[in-house]
């Protein structure tokens, strides 16, 4: 599917308070452009990756495919969670990793790709081993926000 077409939809939404919080499920959250989602570590500069490496608007939101998770479980055998997987928005029909440097929109809420969201030793930490290898090239993808808005469980995602 071309990144210039397609039409996926929000099937989960979390936030974390801060470092290594659970993640919380949300029906709807605010987005805030260059910070985060409204009450996620990363709007309150409190997450465990916060300053570091990249700028913290280009981590601002992290979205993970649905498919992915479960292509994850099914084909490693292991147990995993869309909320386990610590990112803030679960998709259903889009395939983010072509949205790197990309506009697109959630509900009326512009976003631009930034890079993929790899996972990490830190990932793996807090949910268990071989999370790393089943979420190679499928973790997720790492989100400016570039307009404030509200994201509701069920909205559109489209190009922008």
């Amino acid at each position: 599917m071309a990144a210039d077409m397609f039409e996926g939809r929000v099937v989960g939404i979390y936030v974390a308070p801060g470092e290594g919080r659970p993640m919380e499920s949300r029906d709807e959250v605010r987005a805030l452009a260059g910070k985060g989602l409204e009450g996620d570590r990363y709007a309150n500069e409190a997450g465990k990756y916060s300053g570091v490496r990249i700028e913290n608007a280009q981590r601002a939101v992290t979205l993970i495919e649905r498919e992915a998770v479960q292509g994850a479980v099914a084909e490693h055998g292991i147990e995993l969670t869309e909320q386990e997987t610590r990112r803030n928005i679960v998709t259903e029909g889009v395939r983010l990793n072509d949205l790197v440097g990309q506009e697109f929109v959630v509900g009326g809420v512009r976003f631009r790709g930034f890079d993929l969201s790899h996972p990490c030793v830190y990932l793996e930490e807090l949910t268990r081993p071989g999370v790393r290898p089943a979420l190679l090239d499928r973790g997720g993808l790492r989100a400016e926000i570039l307009d404030d808005g509200t994201i509701q469980i069920g909205d559109v995602i489209s190009p922008g």
